[in-house]
């Protein structure tokens, strides 16, 4: 049985990631409706299971140091949400060229005989956080998961 709940932690995980990076060193609200989508709490007040597992995840990253906030906002947002120097510099580093082709993505630093890049744009797209992106992008839950995994159990400077 695929445990789904594993797949959706690595892609809010790195819907967070990315756009902390994007925005980097800013501070940032992090809302949970635009990582896992529109959410409509019960008649009771509470958020659906799909919302507070996306909501947990943010927390987690936070608890391993990958993210840092200042507060929450109930339980819809992180307040002034940032990456941490351990996030920052992974997500910055080069990954193994490789990965894309296992990942069955365009390799980040390598251009096509109709489409060569300069150095700084093929410098760029060699590192972590374009994989993700590109892996967001695809669509598919077992690329995510797999350019995840590899992001951040390898050692740094692999």
């Amino acid at each position: 049985m695929a445990d789904i709940h594993i797949d959706e932690f690595y892609r809010d995980s790195a819907i967070a990631l990315v756009q902390l990076f994007s925005v980097f060193p800013r501070r940032i609200n992090l809302f949970v409706e635009d990582i896992a989508g529109p959410d409509e709490p019960d008649e009771f007040g509470l958020h659906s299971p799909r919302h507070m597992a996306c909501f947990g995840a943010l927390l987690w990253l936070e608890e391993e140091g990958l993210l840092r906030y200042v507060d929450t906002i109930r339980q819809e947002a992180l307040d002034q949400a940032v990456l941490t120097h351990k996030a920052f510099v992974r997500l910055n580093t080069p990954a193994p060229l490789d990965l894309t082709s296992r990942l069955d993505l365009p390799e980040p630093g390598v251009p096509g005989p109709e489409d060569p890049l300069p150095p700084s744009v093929r410098q760029d797209r060699s590192t972590w956080v374009h994989v993700l992106r590109q892996s967001i992008r695809s669509g598919r839950s077992s690329t995510l998961t797999t350019a995840m995994q590899a992001a951040f159990f390898a050692p740094i400077g692999n």
